[in-house]
């Protein structure tokens, strides 16, 4: 009886250290897995906030071109005088009003 009792000492120790070792490993490879995913989503973040940023930079820079051709005045320099284009855009305001006036007097 005393070696079944040493035996069976010996085999709950082994299994007790075996499952210990098995869920280390578990505890281990998931806590990796999931530093893997917080690394990827991080990562995806970023690129999609470069593409935020790049996108909108690239919009920006073509409606200052837009801009910029149809008033004739470069952002940093002028190309015309600015009295000019301060008369150009009092004579598409009056020309807009014209054209508001003739369609409220039809409405009418």
């Amino acid at each position: 009886m005393n070696n079944s009792l040493i035996h069976a000492f010996f085999v709950g120790r082994a299994i007790a250290e075996i499952a210990y070792e098995q869920l280390e490993n578990g505890v281990t490879n998931a806590l990796s897995e999931l530093g893997k995913f917080d690394a990827e989503q991080r990562e995806n973040l970023r690129t999609f906030v470069d593409q935020v940023a790049e996108r909108a930079a690239r919009e920006e820079e073509i409606a200052m071109q837009a801009r910029t051709a149809s008033t004739g005045v470069r952002v940093g320099s002028q190309t015309e005088d600015l009295q000019a284009t301060i008369d150009e855009l009092r004579a598409e305001i009056a020309q807009l009003r014209s054209a508001l006036q003739v369609y409220r007097s039809r409405s009418v």
